[in-house]
């Protein structure tokens, strides 16, 4: 079976949803035979491809590459998008890689693309596991790359590096090596080019044991995983920028168990708990103080509130932000984290004291975050109420409370979104009203 044919029943195992698809072209051999055989495959026909590139800025020919990857896209009649990020020649690997992946899943929005594809092959995933290995990464790392992780899928990792190169070859597709790749001063290119083929000599199937070792640890990880939602009472709700469980189930394990658990909860939240984050999130459990947050760097923290653990990352995101008016009969903007919507639309027979949307009186609003003082009139009740009272009824976790926004109109506060309804600016039954949408981004 050719190499296209193989790839061709392999992307069909994947079952990628229709539509849109990002495909990420470097420039280098292997993304573009990701392309060519995209380009060939049956199983592609009902993907819309688009070339991304990235010129980071780094090597003096990234130019000429990025001019190239169009040149390459032109031919095969697919919309390319390029972006300089001008890192400079001093950028790291890991510098260059989030930048380029910010840019890819911002484009992805842009363009309505449902997935992202790059080129990762069976060699790279040899070469994380040994990096990995070396690292002393646990179960999770040692799993190495994922085949589909969210939007971003790598189509290629069952196939080798060298007939990748041979099928280019074979087609007459031209590529462009990145010297980087074979520089001894980056990590990963003296894995490759020095200790692996001084392992291969000793262990002739060193690649087959790694990738055996990687499928293993993978395992294990999945296990865990499946394991959350099974635990009784472990309640786990996806919540901003992470998760959360009931912290009293988790108590009830001793710190080897615990850990793993933790380990597999911070992948949900997209937070690396390893064996130190690991052990200040179970001093957190055993203090037991509500409203505690033990920071667990690179922007990521675990809380203890309302009896629940959340770990969440971007913490940065919950500094206040500044005011913003509704402007005009409709419309949508993103402030504090928040998305805000508003439509004229008739009110309705009855409103929610705590909904996500509502109705008002025609006016201008404005939305701001909340403030210590903050007063309301819930609907319903009686007298005015601190804001912050109506957070800890809704069971606001306090980390979150001064991000959360309120919508004031007149110097009044009349709606904390999925909190509190006041009972000013409330519409007749069936009238003309401006319904106000406000859900977290």
């Amino acid at each position: 079976m050719t190499l296209p044919e193989r790839f061709d029943r392999h992307l069909a195992s994947l079952d990628l949803p229709r539509g849109v698809v990002l495909v990420a072209v470097s420039g280098g051999p292997d993304s573009v035979a990701l392309l060519d055989l995209l380009a060939r495959s049956p199983a592609a026909a009902g993907l819309v491809l688009h070339v991304a590139h990235v010129d980071h800025g780094i090597h003096p020919e990234s130019a000429a590459v990025a001019e190239s990857v169009a040149a390459i896209a032109k031919g095969f009649g697919y919309p390319a998008h390029i972006t300089r990020l001008s890192l400079g020649a001093n950028a790291s690997e890991t510098r260059a890689r989030e930048a380029r992946y910010a840019w890819l899943f911002r484009l992805a929005t842009e363009v309505g693309a449902r997935l992202v594809l790059t080129g990762h092959h069976q060699d790279d995933q040899v070469e994380t596991i040994l990096m990995r290995a070396l690292k002393g990464s646990g179960p999770a790392g040692l799993a190495g790359i994922l085949a589909r992780r969210g939007k971003l899928v790598r189509p290629l990792l069952p196939f080798r590096r060298e007939e990748l190169a041979e099928h280019l070859h074979g087609v007459g597709v031209e590529s462009w090596t990145d010297p980087a790749n074979s520089n001894p001063r980056h990590h990963r290119s003296w894995i490759r080019n020095s200790l692996l083929p001084m392992l291969r000599e000793q262990t002739p199937d060193v690649d087959q044991r790694l990738l055996g070792l990687g499928r293993q640890a993978a395992a294990d990880r999945e296990a865990w995983e499946a394991l959350l939602d099974r635990v009784a009472g472990l309640d786990l709700m996806r919540e901003a920028n992470g998760v959360s469980v009931a912290a009293t189930p988790l108590k009830g394990y001793d710190s080897v168990v615990l850990r793993a658990l933790l380990g597999a909860l911070g992948r949900r939240a997209g937070v690396q708990v390893g064996p130190a984050r690991a052990a200040r999130i179970e001093r957190l459990l055993v203090a037991g103080r509500s409203g505690a947050v033990a920071e667990l760097g690179a922007g990521c923290a675990a809380e203890l509130s309302f009896g629940r653990l959340r770990l969440f990352r971007g913490a940065a995101h919950l500094a206040p932000w500044a005011a913003v008016v509704l402007e005009g009969r409709s419309g949508e903007l993103t402030a504090g984290g928040w998305r805000f919507s508003w439509r004229p639309e008739s009110a309705p027979a009855r409103l929610e004291r705590n909904p996500s949307a509502s109705w008002f009186e025609a006016g201008s609003y404005i939305v701001r975050p909340w403030r210590a003082g903050d007063l309301l009139r819930p609907l319903g009740g009686t007298g005015r109420r601190l804001v912050v009272r109506c957070m800890q009824d809704a069971r606001i976790a306090r980390s979150r409370r001064a991000a959360w926004p309120v919508l004031e109109f007149g110097g009044r506060i009349v709606w904390v979104p999925g909190v509190s309804r006041s009972a000013h600016r409330i519409p007749a039954p069936g009238a003309p009203a401006l319904r106000i949408d406000a859900h977290l981004a």
